[in-house]
Formats: C-alpha cells, structure tokens, sequence
C-alpha cells in the first residue's frame, strides 16, 4: 500500500480493474479475478439476471468482502438512461460508486461525451462516485473533473478490439491536465499494452476481454497483474532518453590501446 491508488479517498493496493463479462464460465471468472489480484469489479447492471439465484447468479461469484463492486451503464446511449441505471444499482444495494458510460455508436462503441459529461453532472450532484469512459480528448477529461468525477477513464482503442494503445500522445495529456485518477479502459489486447499505459504515468487499468478471451483466461489474468506491477514500477523509477544514436554501456575512458 506504499504506492496505493487512491479515488474519492479510497486506497487499493492494486491498480488493475477487472470486468465480468464474457467469461468460459462463472468459476473461470472467479478464478480470474483472484488471479488478476484486482480489488475493483465492475459489473453491467443492465445484463445482470436479476431472478437468479445461488450459484446461477452473477454476484454469487464475486468476493465482495474483498472486492469494490462498481456497477456500469453499459448498452446506454444517453444520459437520462445511464442516470436511471447508476439509480437502479443503488437501488438494489449494489453500490453508489458507478463507472458511467454512454455510447455514442453501435459499431464502435464509442462514448458520446456530450451525453457523458451530462449524467456525469447529475451523478454527482446526487452523490454518487462517477469514474466516466470517455474518448482520448483531454478537453472532454478536464469537463469530467470539472463536472466532479472521482476519476477519468479514456479509452485506448474501442471496446473489446484487443488493438492497444492508438494514441499514447493523447493519453499523456490527459495526465498533464486533470488532477484526479487517470484509468485506460478499453481496448487493451495484451500484457505489453498494459505495461505501456502504466509506463506512460497512467494510475490504472480497466480490462476485461483481453483476459476473458484469452485462451487461458487464469493465465493472463496473473500475466496482467505482473504488467501493472511492471509498467508502474518502470514509472517511478523514470527510463532513460530516447537517442538517435548508439552510446556505450560501459565507460570509455582509461582504455588501453
């Protein structure tokens, strides 16, 4: 917890979150996600079976005596939707904390920041904690913190894509200009794309396809905790320039002919 990702006052020991989609099966996912050591869980209020029971059941499956239940608007293109479904979660007790999205596009799965930034303002104002998907613009990242959101969470290429970072460039502006957590969500096919997010000075990860998908789930649900570990670590300890040229590793000077 020396290095803890803090949102809304709240410390996690890991900066890794894991989603609860598309997963072989339940047990898998639970496996996954112990694997992943990931302390965030977010969960589609929207595809969620609310007559299941037991073992049938999604939330049977998350440990949230350990993890942070965070209920997502997922398949709502507008604000007044996505208010209505951050509403119905906490209705059923899941949790006031919210990833929000508004898709703009069927096809891309794009977020309509417009719409975005609309039920981000309402959330809040009615207490919620509201960590926002939202585009690689950092003019649509300051409106969000503006607006009150506990965290900005750019997309690093379309949902579920697996392509990885498009637009690095973007990603660090976004660190340049808001103050409140920096979160890639989306588009992450990889350990490597991980690594890079973190190594660009971003304070988390959220994934869930590039571990759902994979044809070992478990496995690269361990290999994406070690890249978060890996690309932050590299972070702090700062790389060295970039040069045009070779430089030698080891001294010149004081060598013999």
């Amino acid at each position: 917890m020396d290095d803890a990702l803090v949102i809304a006052g709240k410390r996690f020991g890991s900066r890794l979150l894991i989603g609860t989609g598309k997963y072989p099966s339940h047990e898998v996912m639970k496996r996954c996600h112990e694997a992943s050591g990931a302390e965030i869980v977010t969960v589609a209020v929207r595809r969620l079976d609310l007559s299941a029971k037991g073992e049938a059941s999604l939330l049977h499956w998350i440990d949230t005596s350990r993890m942070t239940l965070l209920p997502n608007t997922a398949l709502c293109y507008t604000a007044e939707d996505a208010v209505r479904t951050c509403r119905l979660a906490a209705e059923l007790g899941m949790s006031k904390w919210v990833k929000l999205e508004v898709l703009g596009d069927e096809r891309t799965l794009f977020p309509d920041v417009e719409q975005t930034v609309a039920a981000a303002r309402i959330l809040v104002k009615e207490g919620f904690t509201v960590l926002p998907y939202t585009s690689d613009d950092p003019i649509t990242a300051r409106k969000l913190e503006d607006a009150g959101c506990a965290a900005v969470m750019p997309l690093a290429a379309p949902i579920g894509s697996g392509l990885g970072i498009r637009n690095p460039h973007n990603i660090r502006l976004i660190r340049e200009v808001v103050k409140v957590p920096v979160i890639v969500d989306a588009g992450v096919g990889t350990a490597s794309d991980v690594a890079i997010a973190m190594e660009l000075g971003c304070d988390g990860v959220l994934l869930n396809t590039a571990v759902a998908g994979a044809k070992d789930p478990v496995r690269m649900a361990h290999a994406m905790k070690l890249a978060i570990e890996a690309g932050r670590s590299a972070f702090l300890a700062g790389r060295i320039p970039r040069k045009a040229y070779g430089s030698a590793s080891s001294p010149l000077e004081g060598l013999v002919d």
